[in-house]
């Protein structure tokens, strides 16, 4: 539940952590149990029970949301980023086809495809650095959503856990799998859609032992947007003597895909071009995946260890046209040539590695429990980034923008402290240190021809300057490092009622394109506070909660979307102020989440509204659950029904425009019996065409009677109605009972 991390927090001021506690309950048994068997040799032995604890980062107030994924897993989701639809003021689309990263919306935060989104899952980053999409891309798709425990959402950089590209907040995946057994489903629906899925957990095994596969086909709505991937995770988990554990994961993912691209506007209002069409086919990615890890937790008196190591393999292609033909000008050193297209295509190479660690102690202090915690983390990224462009139609390049070898180190150091000085105050909160360097070798330094001359006809990389011959490649290095204190301050629980106050000093590291000798700071700094309150209370077999958070954040190199190179670039300081709010009540037989955000983006210079972020997300998710009145072979018919409903202002577009508002409404039901399930998901329900992504600038498709530069609407559509049907068998689950 959306509310379940912060219910611990309001009821920390009563009792100690769930760990604690149970060692405390434990030896107030146990003791006189003790006392007992010196005075009666009789009694029955002692049986030895052994108690693993987990690490789990405590709670930073009211914008740190811990969601249980549950019974609200009824609510269709496709993928495992939708589930981040759950927290509150989060936004997602996706305009370049079902194997490309989706983008993400934060309290006012376009973060493209993760640049200001800090993505882990079990403790394994998934943004990458360096990639020519974008520094801080995070592909989600090779997480299978069945696979998602729990999801935490921590909004804004408030915990000194939080590390790189940690701008609007952090993302936490935590996989598991909740029954024992063998499950297999097959899904089927519109657009020629097929998924196959298989989930195992052995009995006797925690949720942290699982295998799935998953095997996805679509053609696509519309033109040039079919898509295949497959997918394998497995993770197991093992206990170390009487304290500790092992976990290891293993995740494989590839997927090939379509990308219809933007279209004018003016193009479909006069019928030469439908609405969900393309003007190039040859759009479209690849993307690949492999990782391994593997933790080791402990407890050596009253210090919980953990320390984990994480190896990724990455390979990605990307081809997408936003502005047509624009950018190939004839130039003095090419033969001559009319435009031959602005087909970006972009390449990269990537494998990461590192670790971290952490030992959280305990102590008393004033009477009450205290904790501490000191920790690491250390990152390499090896990145060979090229982009070039193509010409039309075809995938022959004819021009290299950008061609980059990267060496990225990232190396933090944190102290957290959980300090209690009254029963109704905790101050949580520290330092974090981070150290970034950077060695890059561009090996395509010069791609413009200078007055010296003497490089051949139609070269891309030239060996010549001013002062003479050069060599076409260049390395830069830099290092620096910055320091960021965070700090939350939790008043209460006054009559269920919490009130938070946080602050915090974040970073996100630089592209590597931009990387010059001994740059003085190689990272944007951000700087952001949030305050609000929180309220919990039981009535009966009803929890409700609900939240009230007043944010803003400041970063002092942003970067926005350009559509010449069809990814964010560098600009200057920005500000967002917002609120956001949300609740969420849960019955025996009903859960409803809503939640609602309000925010305001705007340059520090121009006091203009920053471009593509909605100031307005509203998401509503209901799902209800229980036992029909009717039995099978002595055997209940279990059903639930759920709905997402979701609401997206008008988002602000250059030159003062603003596009359409977007309102969806999605519906998933089933029925169980046995060991069978039966499924039916509809997305867009009421079949509302809209445009899930909206631009401002000029183009030239070939399309008018003459190019212009004044700039035109462009749009990406969006998905219409979709019907799937699923059938789920889950064998040897709870002995084969459903």
């Amino acid at each position: 539940m959306v509310a379940v991390v912060f219910s611990r927090v309001a009821r920390s001021a009563r009792r100690a952590p769930r760990f604690a506690q149970t060692l405390a309950i434990a030896g107030t048994f146990a003791l006189p149990a003790l006392a007992r068997a010196q005075v009666a040799p009789t009694a029955p032995p002692e049986q030895e029970v052994h108690v693993v604890g987990r690490s789990h980062m405590p709670s930073r107030g009211a914008g740190d949301y811990e969601i249980p994924v549950d019974k609200l897993a009824e609510v269709p989701h496709t993928d495992a980023a939708s589930l981040l639809r759950l927290a509150p003021g989060v936004f997602l689309t996706n305009e370049g086809g079902a194997g490309h990263p989706n983008q993400i919306f934060l309290r006012g935060f376009d973060a493209r495809e993760g640049q200001d989104v800090e993505f882990s899952v079990d403790g394994v980053p998934i943004n990458e650095v360096g990639n020519p999409h974008g520094n801080g891309v995070a592909d989600n798709h090779f997480i299978i959503p069945e696979l998602v425990r729990r999801l935490r959402v921590i909004e804004g950089p408030f915990a000194p856990q939080q590390g790189n590209f940690a701008v609007a907040g952090s993302a936490l995946y935590e996989l598991g799998l909740s029954s024992p057994g063998l499950t297999m489903q097959a899904m089927a629906g519109s657009w020629n859609t097929k998924r196959l899925l298989l989930l195992w957990r052995p009995e006797g095994f925690t949720e942290r032992t699982f295998a799935g596969a998953e095997l996805y086909k679509t053609d696509g709505f519309g033109q040039n947007r079919g898509a295949e991937r497959a997918t394998a995770m497995g993770g197991y988990e093992g206990s170390l003597g009487k304290s500790g554990s092992y976990r290891i994961l293993i995740s494989s993912y590839a997927t090939h895909y379509g990308q219809a691209g933007v279209l004018r506007v003016d193009d479909v209002a006069s019928g030469r071009k439908g609405f969900f069409d393309t003007y190039d086919p040859s759009q479209g990615g690849d993307s690949s995946r492999h990782s391994i890890s593997g933790t080791l937790e402990g407890k050596a008196g009253n210090t919980r260890l953990s320390q984990s190591a994480f190896l990724v393999l990455r390979d990605f292609r990307l081809r997408q046209n936003f502005t047509g033909f624009q950018q190939d000008p004839q130039q003095t050193w090419q033969s001559p040539h009319a435009q031959r297209g602005d087909l970006v295509d972009q390449r990269a190479r990537e494998l990461t590695v590192g670790g971290r660690g952490s030992a959280r102690s305990s102590f008393r202090a004033f009477g009450r429990k205290q904790e501490l915690e000191l920790g690491y983390v250390g990152r390499y990224d090896r990145i060979d980034a090229t982009q070039q462009r193509d010409r039309d139609g075809t995938t022959v390049p004819y021009r290299t923008d950008l061609d980059l070898a990267s060496g990225v180190v990232d190396i933090g150091m944190y102290a957290d402290a959980s300090l209690k000085p009254l029963p109704w105050v905790t101050l949580r909160g520290g330092l974090r240190g981070d150290f970034y360097h950077y060695l890059v070798e561009n090996r395509c330094a010069v791609n413009t021809q200078s007055s010296f001359g003497g490089d051949p006809l139609d070269t891309e990389c030239f060996s010549s300057d001013r002062q003479g011959y050069r060599n076409p490649t260049q390395t830069a290095s830099t290092a620096a490092s910055i320091v960021q204190p965070r700090g939350t301050l939790l008043l209460g629980p006054f009559e269920g009622f919490t009130a938070s106050t946080s602050i915090g000093k974040g970073s996100r590291s630089i592209d590597p394109q931009y990387v010059n000798q001994d740059l003085k700071s190689p990272f944007a700094e951000v700087t952001a506070w949030e305050t609000g309150v929180a309220y919990l209370r039981s009535l009966g077999d009803v929890d409700l909660s609900a939240r009230s958070v007043f944010f803003q954040t400041h970063v002092d190199k942003d970067l926005f979307f350009n559509q010449t190179e069809g990814r964010n670039t560098l600009a200057g300081g920005t500000t967002r102020t917002g609120w956001a709010g949300n609740a969420r009540v849960t019955g025996s037989f009903f859960d409803v989440a809503a939640n609602l955000t309000l925010v305001r983006a705007r340059f520090d210079d121009t006091h203009l509204d920053i471009p593509y972020a909605p100031n307005l997300v509203a998401r509503t998710d209901a799902v209800v659950f229980g036992e029909l009145p009717i039995r099978l072979e002595g055997h209940p018919l279990r059903a639930s029904l759920g709905t997402g409903v979701s609401y997206v202002g008008s988002r602000p577009l250059p030159y003062d425009e603003r596009s359409d508002t977007i309102f969806l409404v999605d519906l998933g039901a089933s029925v169980r019996w046995r060991a069978l399930s039966l499924g039916l998901m509809a997305t867009n329900l009421i079949d509302r065409r809209y445009r899930l992504a909206e631009f401002n600038y000029a183009s030239d498709f070939h399309s008018q009677p003459y190019p212009t530069q004044v700039a035109a609407r462009h749009f990406v559509a969006g998905e219409p109605r979709a019907l799937y049907a699923t059938i789920t068998v889950t064998l040897d689950g709870e002995k084969g009972t459903p």
